[in-house]
C-alpha cells in the first residue's frame, strides 16, 4: 500500500537546486538561503514533484510521498509538515506553502533551521517552539505576522538568527541572549512597542535591522553592534547618549561601524557631541 504519510523525504540531488529571493530594500539574515548547509534548495512544487518522477524504476514506491491533489479549501496545518515543506536532516524550509500556511508547523525534533518565508502565519504562540530547543536560526520574512506571545523564544537559547522582517509587529517580544543577527524590518514598531532593555542585554549582538518602522527613538543596544539599520522610521532628535557616553570625552566604540539614519526627520548636524566615540558618521541628513 501506497504510504500516505512521508517524513523527511531525503532527495540527494536537492543539493544541486537553488532558489534565492533577492530583496535590496530588507536585510535578510546571512545566509539565510541554507548556502552554508545544502547549496540551495527547491522550493518550486512542481520542480519537486517533476524530480521524484524521474527516480529509478527501482525505487520503493512505499518512500515516495502522495502527489494526489489536495482538496480544495485545505488548510496546511491539515497536512504532516514534512509533506508541506523540504525536511532534510536538521533544517525545514517552507516557502510559499499551498495551502496557505497560517501558523507555524510542527518541527521535528532535531530541527535546527527553520524557513518558513513568505506565508500567512500571523502569530507566534508560546508553544510553537517550546520543544524545538536545537533551533539556532529561525527566518519568518514576509508573513503577516501581527502577535507573538509572551515567552514564543523563551526556550531557544541556542538561537543565533531570527528574521521577522515584512511583518505586522507592533511590539516585540523578549528576544533569547544569543542572538548575533535580529531583522524587524518593514514592520509596524514604534518605541513604545519596544522595551529599553530588549537588546541592551544581547551581548553578542552583531547585526540589527528595524528600518522601515515607526520608531520615534533610537533604541539602546549593546557595545558588541556592528551594524544598525534605522533608515525610514520617524526618529526626530537623538542625544549624547545615544551611541556614546556624553560624560566621556575619551570613551570610544570601536565595533560600531556602519549606522544608518537615512530617510529619518532628524537633523544630524545638529548633534555633532553625539557621534565623538564612532569611527564614521551615521549616515542620514545633516542639512
Amino acid at each position: 500500500m501506497k504510504a500516505l504519510l512521508f517524513t523527511c523525504f531525503l532527495v540527494p540531488w536537492l543539493a544541486s537546486g537553488s532558489a534565492q529571493r533577492s530583496n535590496q530594500d530588507s536585510q535578510l539574515i546571512p545566509g539565510s538561503v541554507a548556502g552554508r548547509e545544502l547549496g540551495g534548495y527547491f522550493t518550486d512544487q512542481i520542480a519537486l514533484k517533476s524530480r521524484r518522477r524521474a527516480l529509478p524504476p527501482h525505487a520503493d514506491m512505499a518512500d515516495e510521498p502522495d502527489d494526489s491533489p489536495i482538496p480544495e479549501g485545505g488548510d496546511a496545518t491539515d497536512l504532516p509538515t514534512c509533506l508541506l515543506c523540504v525536511c532534510l536532516t536538521g533544517s525545514v524550509y517552507c516557502e510559499e506553502v499551498s495551502p496557505d500556511m497560517t501558523a507555524v508547523p510542527t518541527l521535528p525534533k532535531e530541527t535546527a533551521y527553520l524557513y518558513a518565508r513568505y506565508n500567512k502565519i500571523n502569530k507566534i504562540t508560546a508553544k510553537d517552539f517550546a520543544d524545538i530547543v536545537t533551533l539556532r536560526r529561525i527566518d519568518l520574512t514576509g508573513n503577516v505576522i501581527s502577535e507573538i506571545e509572551d515567552g514564543a523564544f523563551s526556550k531557544l537559547t541556542l538561537l543565533e538568527e531570527l528574521s521577522l522582517a515584512e511583518n505586522r509587529l507592533v511590539k516585540l517580544p523578549m528576544l533569547p541572549a544569543k542572538l548575533t543577527t535580529f531583522n524587524a524590518n518593514y514592520n509596524l514598531l514604534r518605541t513604545k512597542g519596544v522595551k529599553a532593555t530588549a537588546f541592551k542585554k544581547l551581548t553578542k549582538l552583531v547585526n540589527l535591522f528595524l528600518a522601515n518602522n515607526q520608531l520615534e527613538a533610537v533604541p539602546q543596544f549593546p557595545e558588541s553592534v556592528r551594524i544598525v539599520h534605522l533608515q525610514n522610521n520617524n526618529i526626530t532628535e537623538i542625544s549624547a547618549d545615544t551611541f556614546c557616553k556624553g560624560n566621556d570625552t575619551y570613551y570610544l566604540r570601536p565595533n560600531l561601524s556602519e549606522v544608518r539614519m537615512d530617510g529619518n526627520p532628524v537633523l544630524l548636524s545638529k548633534y555633532p557631541n553625539s557621534f565623538t566615540c564612532l569611527k564614521s558618521l551615521p549616515i542620514g541628513r545633516y542639512n
